[in-house]
């Protein structure tokens, strides 16, 4: 018992120390932002706030401007397709210098919506085609990979299907390019229906402080970023030399972000070029698209680091490149966390030590905390009514906390090798309060996951109990943090799993409010 003992504390204390430094990396960023957004605070500010900071940049005269490829990778996107594609074609961008390649591996009634608007753009005098391929070998990353020959553009912009670029997003980020060190572009994610319910503002807060703290604070720095998939754009000779669109991994963009700078390109974020998203309205598209993220990117992590570590790099480049690709392991080590906190009381030895007790508590504290700061901070930077878009940080907390089950499953995949499964990210074209989802295509959901955050959930709540009955105060409150992100998550899952099951009863969604 004693080397059990031993054994367990510490794995828990390792699995803390881990979790503390990936939330003290939290603090850097918000330093980092501080510190160079105070060295050009006009330029940074307006940038926070999705502000043109140099308007001269949108009228750069057509015959200057190089052809652009734009490519729209597509799998059963019903609802939004059109939507996007009509957004593309409202580029103010000469029509002889830009193409639009719409890459349609959809195997429902998608492709005969796609060919009716490409049909119809193409007559009113647009360059667009659709690409269909025979077999959807490598997902997305597989038709990026195969349209690329067919592209005639120097440039190439990507855009998703739940994306709605803005009308001069072209002009916007082609001077950019001026530096001939640039491969690639990326924008600011942005939000179509970011109040649609609890679940929608706890995603826009999560995405607020990657793309308006981190992002910029790693492009500010020097430090590496990555392409996030769509609302980017690569130069064409960079996908080249950096060995082009690889389907090893469900990551595709990280990791051809990460080879391309080893070879020496430069990834440009731009903080004041924002463009929309819908957020994923259902539990289940939001777990699929956290499990692919996690995944793909320590997928990518196990391919890249290789080549991070030998390369001739300044330290502190590796290590916050480090940080950055294995992040998602902060999930695996919350649920090894809440797991090991019960035995550990129970053996009477490493909360009953009160220098254990208190330095465990500083350490959750600093796990904890740091996240939220990036979030509060995120607010503070992008938005007047900060304090009032602050009140969805429960939710974000409990959402954060409860697909920990969720992306565990995605790590572990990972490290063992398990097959690639590029599940999609279902749109159902839900942009404002009072839309439904739920007798929409896609709309389908399994509980069987909710079994075992609900477990956890009751897990942690015993937990929590104990600690409370044994005077263990300092580590109550994230336990209770823990039993609350698992419930609702659990009780999320379950519900809409209920409701895209039987679409015509009415079930309640967590603070969603009324529509207007």
């Amino acid at each position: 018992m004693e080397i059990l003992g031993i054994a367990l504390s510490t794995l828990y204390v390792a699995a803390l120390l881990l979790l503390c430094l990936y939330g003290v990396n939290c603090y850097i960023m918000i330093l980092l932002h501080r510190r160079h957004r105070s060295r050009t605070p006009g330029q940074a500010g307006a940038a926070d706030r999705g502000l043109a900071t140099a308007p001269g940049d949108v009228t750069t005269p057509d015959d200057a401007l190089p052809v652009v490829t734009v490519q729209l990778p597509l799998y059963n996107e019903r609802y939004v397709a059109a939507r996007l594609i009509e957004a593309v074609a409202r580029f103010d961008y000469p029509a002889d210098r830009l193409e639009i390649q719409v890459l349609d591996d959809s195997t429902d009634e998608t492709g005969e919506i796609v060919a009716g608007v490409v049909g119809r753009l193409r007559r009113a005098g647009h360059r667009i085609e659709q690409i269909r391929r025979a077999r959807r070998e490598g997902f997305k990353a597989g038709a990026l990979r195969d349209a690329f020959p067919r592209a005639h553009g120097e440039l190439l912009a990507v855009f998703d299907a739940d994306f709605v670029p803005p009308p001069d997003f072209l002009r916007r980020v082609l001077p950019h390019f001026a530096d001939q060190r640039v491969g690639m572009v990326q924008a600011r994610w942005g939000h179509l229906n970011p109040d649609y319910s609890s679940l929608t503002r706890a995603q826009a807060l999560g995405i607020d402080g990657h793309f308006g703290v981190e992002q910029t604070a790693r492009s500010w720095s020097g430090l590496f970023l990555n392409f996030n998939g769509t609302a980017g754009i690569w130069r064409r000779q960079a996908i080249a030399e950096a060995g082009g669109w690889a389907t090893d991994t469900l990551t595709e963009d990280l990791d051809l972000s990460y080879r391309a700078q080893l070879r020496g390109w430069r990834l440009v974020y731009l903080p004041e070029l924002v463009c929309p998203a819908e957020l994923p309205v259902t539990i289940g598209a939001f777990k699929s698209q956290q499990h692919r993220w996690a995944k793909g990117s320590i997928q990518t992590a196990l391919k890249i680091l290789p080549a991070l570590l030998r390369a001739r790099l300044p330290l502190w480049v590796k290590y916050q490149a480090m940080v950055h690709l294995t992040h998602y392991a902060v999930h695996p080590l919350m649920v090894l966390v809440a797991l090991l906190s019960v035995p550990l009381l129970l053996m009477d030895r490493f909360f009953m030590d009160l220098t254990w007790l208190f330095s465990s508590a500083v350490l959750f504290s600093l796990a904890t905390f740091g996240p939220s700061s990036l979030y509060v901070y995120s607010q503070r930077q992008l938005y007047p009514d900060w304090r009032r878009r602050l009140l969805n940080m429960p939710f974000l907390m409990c959402a954060g906390t409860g697909i920990a089950v969720s992306n565990t499953r995605a790590v572990l995949g990972a490290l063992v090798g398990s097959r690639n499964e590029f599940v999609r990210t279902p749109k159902f074209g839900v942009v404002r309060r009072g839309e439904r989802w739920q007798g929409k295509a896609y709309a389908s959901g399994s509980a069987w996951l909710a079994v075992f955050e609900g477990a956890l959930a009751g897990y942690c709540a015993v937990g929590l109990s104990l600690f409370i009955a044994r005077s263990r105060f300092l580590i109550t409150p994230f336990l209770v943090i823990y039993t609350a992100g698992f419930t609702y998550v659990a009780l999320l899952t379950a519900l809409h799993a209920l409701a895209a099951a039987r679409p015509h009863l009415v079930v309640p969604a967590f603070g969603r409010r009324r529509a207007a």
